[in-house]
């Protein structure tokens, strides 16, 4: 067949453990899907809009931590999958991005679809490789086969990402009738193994040597996936010597012993003699973004003397501005090495004590404001996303939107009893586009409940991430419907402007009532407390449909809420 080596690009990525492909309609991306539509062992989900598929296709990989194949046929097609590419590059999320072209001669000549696809997604992409566009020679089967290959095993390679393959096709795009589709025998499949970098002896040593010259060491951890064994050595770790950890809510570090979880309640409120006790020496930070404002500006002011980043590779952030060393190694062989090694002792040891116990007893004050303003039950979208929270079923994938609900939730944290509870946000570009297909992408593929809590504007810009044929009858959307930008009322700039409420909060009056029946959901309305039990009682009774539960509120009302709970948290203090 004159197209043979496209056909085998699925066979490629089925031998490589791709298990999942999002296509897009269209025609030049033809013989793309036939190949994909056909492969046995890929899944495939057809979805319309190119916008919400490529947020789809990294809710699945992000939910499996496997390359997803994304196809679309060409021109402004391939344009909208930009923002899910920019979120998967810095979440480290590998998707294979598959793009439908025009010859090369045809570009910038009026012909239909066709725009400079080439090097299409910038620097937001590990790299963009482009295929030949005539097969007739023996060395463009060999390259095809190749770069396919070698986008791959770049997807996975750490940090993972998103790997972009564009493929100028020639008509005919259709397979004549009487040719049969059959995926080449000899395919060749080229691996990649992967060598964890540990600490040599002295390279432990030198670490070790350097830990005992500092007395208030804070481990910092940002967005990163659950993960026990990480979990289990950065216990040790923290007990050994004395360390206390710092979390937010997309840490998934939630179940980890003494974890402080709460740093952004507790520096928004603390005075200044509190920053200054709690402010380290020696800073080792994990993972990616952190949620926390109140947290950064803490430690960009309070810097410490030192400050550690442990990555594999790749451009280490220096979100804190103290940035002396970067340890290429991942942070369980870190800690797993360095959590046995001799720790303090005497006067020194108890030095690194207090700094530990004066993290603890604030963590516990803030824990206990926080407890206690939630005590009286109130008909507000943040006490509302608190009950959800308790309410949660084992094993839950709980998304969190942008832009107030992570914040909330943050606020709020996990207890260390949801074991089974994983979360996942948009904040590698911390957008609202795509935060409804990512939790679609997850539950799609995943079968575990999965509980997204949104606003009202993530919510109706993404509407259509139910624009497809596929039931979730695991996934359970509550809407906080301030009916707008509810975050502009609240934070320091545009609130006071007279613009502030056409230009920043843009006012929406929809309920989602209409969107619930449109799609055929069920619809949960919260309006009154009494209701609050058995709608949640009935929200997580999972019988195979979707639910969507939503309480309208106003910007007024959730600034109010959260003024009071700031306030709550200020008398704590004593202020």
């Amino acid at each position: 067949m004159r197209l043979q080596p496209i056909i085998d690009i699925s066979e490629i990525c089925a031998r490589k453990g791709i298990k999942n492909a999002v296509l897009c309609p269209g025609s030049r991306n033809a013989p793309l899907t036939i190949s994909f539509a056909r492969q046995k062992n890929i899944e495939c989900k057809t979805i319309s809009d190119e916008r919400s598929a490529a947020f789809v296709a990294l809710g699945m990989a992000q939910a499996q931590s496997n390359p997803v194949a994304l196809v679309c046929t060409s021109g402004s097609a391939a344009y909208n999958f930009a923002p899910a590419i920019a979120e998967a590059f810095y979440q480290h999320i590998p998707l294979l991005v598959l793009t439908a072209d025009r010859p090369r001669e045809w570009i910038d000549q009026c012909d239909g679809q066709t725009i400079r696809q080439t090097q299409l997604y910038g620097s937001h992409v590990k790299q963009s490789f482009e295929l030949p566009q005539e097969y007739d020679h023996p060395d463009s089967v060999w390259f095809v086969n190749r770069i396919v290959n070698e986008a791959i095993n770049l997807a996975n390679r750490f940090p993972k990402g998103p790997v972009h393959v564009n493929i100028p096709l020639r008509e005919p795009l259709y397979p004549l009738k009487e040719e049969v589709i059959q995926y080449s025998e000899n395919i060749r499949i080229i691996n990649e193994q992967d060598a964890e970098r540990r600490l040599s002896e002295e390279e432990l040593n030198e670490t070790l040597l350097d830990l005992q010259g500092f007395n208030k060491v804070l481990v910092i951890a940002g967005q990163a996936d659950h993960n026990d064994q990480l979990i289990k050595v950065l216990d040790s770790f923290s007990s050994r010597h004395h360390v206390p950890v710092v979390a937010d809510v997309i840490s998934n570090l939630n179940t980890l012993r003494n974890v402080i979880t709460h740093s952004d309640v507790l520096f928004g409120q603390c005075k200044q003699e509190v920053k200054k006790a709690l402010q380290p020496e020696l800073i080792i930070t994990i993972g990616k973004s952190v949620v926390s404002k109140n947290l950064k500006l803490f430690l960009r002011e309070f810097k410490p003397v030192q400050h550690w980043h442990l990555q594999l590779d790749g451009q280490a952030p220096d979100t804190f501005q103290s940035l002396t060393k970067v340890i290429a190694i991942s942070p369980f062989h870190f800690f797993n090495q360095t959590g046995s090694g001799a720790s303090k002792s005497g006067f020194e040891a108890r030095k690194r004590e207090n700094y530990y116990s004066l993290w603890q007893a604030e963590e516990h004050r803030t824990q206990r404001a926080i407890t206690s303003f939630f005590a009286e039950p109130q008909l507000s979208e943040f006490h509302l996303t608190h009950e959800v929270l308790k309410s949660l079923p084992p094993e839950t994938h709980l998304h969190l939107a942008n832009s107030m609900a992570v914040r909330y939730a943050n606020f709020i944290g996990l207890s260390a009893s949801d074991q089974r509870i994983q979360v996942f946000s948009n904040r590698g570009t911390s957008g609202i586009d795509g935060c409804t297909s990512t939790a679609v992408g997850s539950a799609m593929i995943t079968g575990k409940p999965t509980v997204l809590i949104t606003g009202d504007m993530a919510m109706l810009y993404d509407r259509n991430a139910f624009w497809h044929n596929y039931k979730l009858p695991n996934l359970r959307i509550v809407v906080l419907n301030n009916h707008g930008g509810a975050i502009f009322s609240m934070i320091d700039g545009p609130a006071d402007l007279p613009e502030a409420d056409p230009y920043f909060i843009t006012q929406q009056k929809l309920s989602m009532r209409s969107l619930a029946t449109e799609f055929d959901f069920d619809y949960l309305k919260l309006d009154n407390l009494r209701k609050l039990k058995n709608l949640l009682k009935d929200f997580f009774d999972f019988d195979g449909r979707t639910k969507i539960l939503e309480l309208e509120t106003s910007a007024a009302a959730a600034k109010k809420t959260l003024d009071d709970f700031k306030s709550h948290i200020k008398k704590n203090y004593g202020e």
